[in-house]
């Protein structure tokens, strides 16, 4: 089984705006080309398909007209609701063949419509990514840029992932022991089709730099050959390909508890390990809670242990993981397994 979402889509909405195109050129300017229009009556009703928002059932319609003093019959290529036996309607003939008939509504049009308006969304939305992506850089170069600093090691410190769950404008942060945010995503704008706009505030050392986060995108092929795909695009780019560009890797694999450990390298070098938590991230949190169903991983919240003295990347890596269903830093599903397995 394949499903998919996000960019896959978006391609998929534009193959659909396409053929809706073609087939409304086809209906409204080919299909009855040469047809002579006339009025008939429909003789007799079969049921056909079921409205979905409207619950109502629409039927075919079987018709009877002249041509030329003599009678046909034929039964019209649209359903409809409203049809009913004795209800004069206007149909469209073919003068070489009078027993083909169409039926002479604005279905062609229709569809015509409809196609048209699809492409311009899509055209609209990614004119406005372009727009936004732009004013982002512009922002950025203003700032500084948004390269990320070389790695410099520190003191070994215990920092907790948190994600904002149950809001709209979901946010991301780094505490430390003492819950003081070091580091957080607070979303500035929210779009049903655009990127989100978010602020990465490094409170440590005092700079805020624009970026924008894409909706999750996924492929999901359930099969044992393939595996499902999730990421999200982060200034424009794919994030797995941004953390890979900036020399980060993750190795994944689950812990006796069944719980996602990620070592994260930077250029080969780890610089950090994270352990997937529960919504009780810090573990006095976890120690007062005694249902069981309090203490399962849930997406988005990891305790870290790093010796990072600058948490940009460190975070963004996070980020990847905690906005999208993958479990490998290619966006894969299957690999923490492979590498679990290995550490048996």
């Amino acid at each position: 089984m394949i499903t998919f979402k996000g960019i896959g889509f978006k391609y998929f909405a534009l193959f659909m705006a396409l053929v809706a195109i073609a087939g409304g050129v086809y209906l409204t300017f080919f299909h009855s080309s040469g047809f002579v229009k006339t009025e008939a009556v429909i003789v007799s009703l079969a049921e056909g398909s079921e409205d979905e928002d409207s619950h109502t059932t629409r039927y075919r319609a079987t018709v009877e007209y002249t041509v030329d003093g003599q009678t046909y019959t034929g039964d019209l290529d649209i359903e409809s609701a409203s049809y009913k036996v004795g209800q004069k309607v206007s149909v469209l003939y073919d003068p070489k063949d009078p027993g083909v008939v169409h039926s002479g509504g604005l279905f062609g049009v229709y569809v015509l419509g409809v196609g048209v308006v699809l492409l311009g969304a899509i055209v609209g939305t990614e004119i406005k990514k372009r727009k936004a992506l732009k004013a982002v850089r512009a922002t950025q170069a203003e700032n500084g840029g948004a390269d990320y600093p070389p790695s410099v090691p520190g003191p070994e410190r215990k920092l907790y992932f948190v994600t904002d769950l149950g809001t709209v404008k979901a946010g991301h942060r780094l505490e430390d022991e003492q819950r003081n945010v070091l580091y957080e995503a607070k979303m500035t704008k929210f779009s049903l089709a655009a990127p989100f706009g978010f602020d990465f505030i490094d409170h440590e050392h005092g700079k805020t730099t624009p970026h924008l986060v894409g909706h999750e995108e996924s492929v999901e092929r359930d099969s044992l050959i393939f595996d499902n795909h999730y990421t999200f695009t982060f200034d424009g780019q794919d994030i797995w390909k941004h953390l890979r560009k900036n020399g980060v890797s993750v190795q994944s694999s689950l812990t006796g508890l069944a719980r996602a450990e990620y070592k994260i390298l930077r250029d080969g070098q780890q610089i950090a390990v994270a352990v997937a938590s529960s919504q009780n991230v810090h573990e006095e949190d976890e120690a007062a809670k005694s249902k069981l169903a309090s203490l399962a991983p849930v997406q988005g919240f990891y305790r870290v242990t790093t010796t990072e003295t600058d948490l940009n990347l460190l975070f963004v890596t996070l980020l990847a993981f905690a906005r999208s269903a993958a479990s490998d830093d290619h966006g894969g599903s299957r690999r923490i397994l492979v590498n679990t397995v290995k550490k048996i």
